[in-house]
């Protein structure tokens, strides 16, 4: 089975593409039936159809019509496989026939995306949340960026402007006469009805009845004074913007700059609370620091008080750690109830207080990017490519989107792990078993692109006295209903089935992904890592991977060389172990920032872009032929190769000890030596294929063998030669000692294989 393929088709992939027929049997596989899905996964041969979707009349059900479902062509009736009701056909289908079906009922379209009826009354709307807390080339490069970003926006579109540092201004756009905005102070916490009150915004703003086309100039719901079309307002908002100077207030040397983030994206929030509920919309958040004064206060604004660190949390020595995350989680409640997504673009070399703040973004399915400064091509790069547009001409970005899932009666939904919040949808498909966002069947999704992924969990919910049929299927449908960026609704049906197979049938094994069960258990462990203790995760990650051996291998009991993985379970321990020691699950020598970044990443990310985080790749690249990947292993380390690591988060290209004395003594640029000169150029032209294709931009970082950044490699991989390996009188060493205390994966393997057979876990 081609599970590639089945994800180019569907978007979708299983832990195992065969289920137990009877929950205890599902039990024991130890991990859950479970899916990887990207709901609007990019597909050339995607079908379009332009009428409205067919679905079952069943009040409880309204599942839509698939190729799973059984058709009547001559009573013009169909039997929902969900609830087994049977509809009529509506009259437009009276010409239906075994050889003349719709797009939705044949075998191939299992995904397929209905155009729907009504447009959104409103286009997309961006506020510009702006930090002015920060040096003159990082305010230059932050302008120019915004200023670049008008002519990549849709000329439809809503676009608004509020500037923060010691106080928070929200620009009129509206006023022509002069620069016109509106000042709240930064250390008191305004209520959304106050916000109102002083912007002179009513509460029931008037909504415009006529649906917007993409061509037409829009005009907001409310008073069109802080949120303009781009087409209106792009000169007034580029001088505004031009013009934005540092904020004035003055700081001495020994205290941070008075930065009132908390307020700033308060207002944003109630700004469109108040104008704008249930639309598509984003607020974008640039900012330079961590907040210093009002709600939402990181870091207090003297110097002698250090931000907090993964220590000082779980000493409970942060005093503002719980305030803030509280004020920032009730933002985050409120944005996602009206649909508004909230991006975080942190440009500052120390914290930011993205911790804090993640929760904005998490709810909201929002972009985070971390980067040195605002100067960097990091975020310069990765705020162009959120304005990448299809062949239309449309951004690859979905509004205000739903997802629900739907399956039949032996199959129960356990949750979500990813970026929505819960509908508290509750019908018959929600199981008992919680598993990330539970206890529904519908989440919501503020701000989607095609590359968004979420991880569904489900159980089984059959008893085992309850007869098997075989050859019988199991169906999950998932729909997501989002708002195109050209004002259009459309609805994305994905319809899959797998088949039920006795729970000791080996079918259940030869159909186990590895690589999506790896993830699966990585966002599992991400989720419990945010509540429970470091250690205790690690626990449980082992327990869970002595289990799945136990139940999986072959050996004899309490034999250890008799143990063998089959071939689709070979390369899962080997997840287990980069996992264990992945900056996801360890938090030494990385800040809670950095921690809450790399784990908002993974929750986004698609199968192939998780394993490179979870198990970077690595290419060598040597005189004896072209470039092959190799272990990420020390041994791998020659000094006449050159090493290429992608972890996804950076792309590093290592020179071995001898490639970069002869790259010093400049031999590439003499005659005869065309082919070093080559393998020099050879890994960065593969890098720049990779710097290319990602969001966020990666960090590129070039080093040599014994250099300092040689770290960020050697960090990385599996040290089965350390300092304190012996090695047999006269023999060298095969690559590069590490210095650590980690074990390596054959030790790891060793003892997986002793607590594995002895039959105990």
């Amino acid at each position: 089975m081609n599970f590639e393929e089945i994800e180019d088709q569907d978007g979708i992939r299983f832990s195992f593409n065969a289920w137990p027929s009877s929950r205890i049997e599902a039990t024991r596989t130890v991990v859950p039936i479970a899916a990887l899905y990207t709901p609007l996964k990019e597909r050339e041969d995607l079908p379009l159809i332009y009428y409205e979707p067919v679905t079952c009349k069943q009040h409880t059900c309204g599942a839509i019509l698939s190729p799973y479902c059984q058709i009547d062509p001559r009573g013009k009736i169909w039997i929902c496989p969900f609830c087994l009701h049977r509809n009529q056909f509506p009259p437009h289908y009276r010409d239906i026939s075994n050889t003349n079906l719709p797009a939705e009922l044949l075998a191939k379209h299992t995904t397929i995306e209905y155009t729907l009826a009504r447009s959104a009354q409103v286009p997309p709307i961006f506020l510009y949340v702006v930090d002015t807390c920060v040096d003159e080339d990082d305010l230059k490069a932050l302008k120019d960026s915004l200023v670049v970003s008008l002519s990549l926006l849709p000329p439809h579109a809503l676009v608004g402007l509020i500037t923060f540092g010691t106080m928070t201004q929200v620009h009129e756009l509206g006023y022509s006469e002069c620069p016109k905005s509106f000042i709240f102070r930064g250390n008191k916490d305004y209520t959304s009805k106050q916000i109102q009150e002083m912007l002179g915004l009513s509460a029931q703003a008037a909504r415009p009845q006529q649906p917007i086309r993409p061509a037409q100039p829009a005009l907001p719901g409310g008073n069109p004074r802080f949120l303009l079309p781009v087409q209106q307002c792009e000169y007034t908002l580029s001088s505004v913007l031009e013009q934005l100077q540092r904020d004035p207030w003055p700081v001495t040397i020994s205290r941070r700059p008075e930065r009132c983030t908390g307020v700033a994206i308060s207002i944003a929030v109630g700004l469109l609370e108040a104008t704008y509920q249930n639309t598509g919309a984003r607020m974008m958040l640039f900012v330079g620091g961590a907040a210093t004064e009002g709600p939402g206060m990181v870091v207090g604004p003297d110097l002698k008080e250090p931000i907090r660190s993964h220590h000082d949390i779980e000493k409970e020595n942060a005093r503002h750690y719980k305030k803030a995350s509280k004020f920032y989680e009730a933002l985050a409640k409120r944005a996602s109830a009206n649909g508004h997504a909230i991006d975080i673009f942190g440009g500052c070399l120390d914290q930011v207080g993205l911790l804090e703040m993640k929760s904005m973004v998490n709810s909201t399915g929002g972009f985070m990017v971390l980067s040195d400064s605002f100067t960097t091509s990091i975020f310069k790069q990765s705020f162009q490519k959120i304005f990448e547009k299809d062949a239309e001409g449309n951004l690859k970005m979905g509004f205000n989107a739903t997802l629900a899932v739907q399956t039949t009666k032996e199959l129960k939904i356990c949750g979500l792990i990813g970026h929505a919040v819960s509908l508290d949808k509750k019908t018959a498909s929600v199981g008992e078993t919680e598993i990330g966002i539970g206890n529904t069947s519908e989440w919501k999704i503020c701000s989607i692109t095609p590359k968004t992924t979420n991880a569904i969990y489900f159980e089984v919910d059959n008893q085992q006295e309850q007869s098997y049929q075989p050859g019988s299927r199991g169906l999950i449908q998932f729909v997501t209903r989002y708002q195109h960026s050209s004002g259009l609704f459309k609805l994305r049906v994905t319809t899959v089935a797998r088949s039920w197979v006795e729970g000791n049938s080996p079918i259940v094994a030869q159909s186990f992904d590895q690589e999506t069960a790896a993830v699966l258990m990585a966002r599992i462990a991400v989720f419990k890592a945010e509540i429970d203790d470091g250690p205790d995760v690690l626990r449980w990650l082992d327990r869970m991977l002595i289990r799945l051996c136990q139940k999986f291998a072959d050996y004899r009991k309490d034999d250890p060389q008799s143990f063998r993985l089959s071939e689709n379970f070979s390369i899962y321990p080997q997840f287990m172990f980069h996992l264990r020691r992945s900056q996801f699950l360890q938090v030494f020598n990385n800040s809670p920032d950095e921690t809450a970044y790399s784990r908002h990443v993974l929750n986004r990310e698609d199968v192939n872009n998780s394993l490179i985080m979870i198990q970077p790749t690595l290419m060598s690249h040597g005189f004896e032929g072209p470039a092959e990947p190799v272990l990420l292993d020390s041994i791998s380390i020659k000094p006449d190769s050159i090493l290429l690591l992608d972890t996804f988060f950076y792309i590093l290209i290592f020179h071995g000890e001898t490639v970069a004395a002869w790259r010093n003594a400049g031999y590439q640029d003499q005659a005869g030596y065309e082919n070093f000169k080559e393998l020099l150029e050879a890994p960065v032209a593969s890098s720049q294929g990779l710097l290319m294709d990602r969001f966020p931009i990666p960090r590129y970082i070039v080093c040599d063998q014994n250099g300092s950044q040689a770290r960020f490699l050697l960090s990385k991989m599996n040290p089965s030669t350390a300092h304190t390996s012996t090695y047999p009188y006269g023999s060298t060493p095969a690559g590069q000692a590490i210095f650590t205390d980690d074990v390596s994966l054959q030790v790891f393997m060793e003892h997986l294989k002793k607590l594995a057979v002895a039959g105990t876990s």
